[in-house]
């Protein structure tokens, strides 16, 4: 399909929209979901809509990065069918897009806190880096992926003033490193079994052995630091079940009396965690973490059940 605005739709990559709902991780563990301010928008509707504000400008980036890396994208063996790279869609028409997107970012962010501003604006100068210069270091190109995720989740906390545990600013740090690490694993396999040279500079410092031992640490410290967050939340769900329900508490031992419910989600995210793992070395499919989620049966199931237990124990 040639048609100008399809192209433009698939180099905007709706898919990579999935890793903004990082801004709703705040909001989602703080149990204020569904709060409102007297003379204010639900917090839900406020996060939603700043949700919507970074799929405008990640899509602009991601048509940014085609425009700089278009001569390179030519060379790869699976890049080069982007629209931009083979020359189905027009430059000049990706151009006007990205001033468009970067203009409706800047319009609607203009009755949004000054800090969901500033944290924009600084994604907006990393991905450059990235796409510029820090994509092509070994480690650093690694790091700036985590910011990218850890920016996404502040963002989301500031634009309703929110307060966010350290444990699970660590716990979004692990997640994003382990698939940084896990698509940095794939793109190395797939490239070496197409026999081609590495089209990113930064792979030719990643050696198989080095990768193995960054997957196997922050697949470690994904479970651990969530693990940690949640035998430090306390939910008011015990509260109200003994209200409701005290002879239960004369039946359960005072093991199982626990007001860390959160707990009941960490199987979940060791499940999820194993899936991913077996999906990076036993398929290859590490290399887009947005179509695995999609794609997988498995960790599909394993995310939403993980997600349903969340909201049951905190909100139900």
């Amino acid at each position: 399909m040639n048609n100008p605005l399809w192209l433009l739709i698939k180099s905007a990559r709706p898919k990579q929209w999935l890793k903004n709902f990082a801004l709703y991780a705040a909001l989602v563990f703080s149990g204020f979901f569904f709060y409102q301010e007297a003379g204010q928008a639900p917090y839900f509707v406020i996060v939603t809509y700043a949700f919507l504000i970074f799929c405008v400008l990640t899509s602009s980036i991601y048509l940014i990065n085609d425009l700089i890396d278009i001569e390179s994208d030519r060379k790869h063996p699976f890049k080069k069918n982007r629209p931009l790279a083979a020359g189905s869609l027009p430059v000049p028409i990706a151009v006007f897009s990205v001033v468009t997107g970067l203009a409706i970012v800047f319009f609607l962010s203009l009755n949004l806190p000054v800090f969901f501003k500033i944290l924009a604006f600084a994604y907006f100068i990393l991905q450059i880096l990235y796409s510029t210069h820090l994509k092509n270091y070994a480690i650093f190109d690694i790091v700036a992926i985590a910011l990218g995720f850890l920016i996404r989740v502040y963002a989301g906390a500031v634009v309703v003033n929110l307060h966010m545990n350290v444990w699970f600013l660590l716990t979004v740090v692990s997640v994003s490193l382990f698939m940084a690490v896990g698509k940095r694993q794939s793109e190395r396999t797939l490239l070496s079994s197409s026999h081609v040279e590495f089209a990113r500079k930064s792979l030719d410092r990643y050696s198989p052995r080095l990768l193995d031992q960054y997957t196997s640490m922050f697949a470690t410290s994904t479970w651990l630091t969530y693990a940690i967050f949640t035998f430090q939340s306390y939910t008011g769900s015990v509260n109200l079940l003994y209200e409701k329900f005290p002879e239960l508490y004369f039946i359960l031992p005072k093991t199982l009396q626990s007001q860390k419910l959160l707990m009941l989600t960490l199987p979940f995210v060791i499940v999820g965690v194993m899936r991913y793992l077996q999906l990076i070395y036993e398929e290859n499919k590490g290399e887009a973490p947005e179509d695995v989620l999609l794609k997988d049966r498995t960790l599909l199931t394993t995310v939403f059940l993980w997600f349903a237990a969340v909201i049951f124990v905190i909100y139900a």
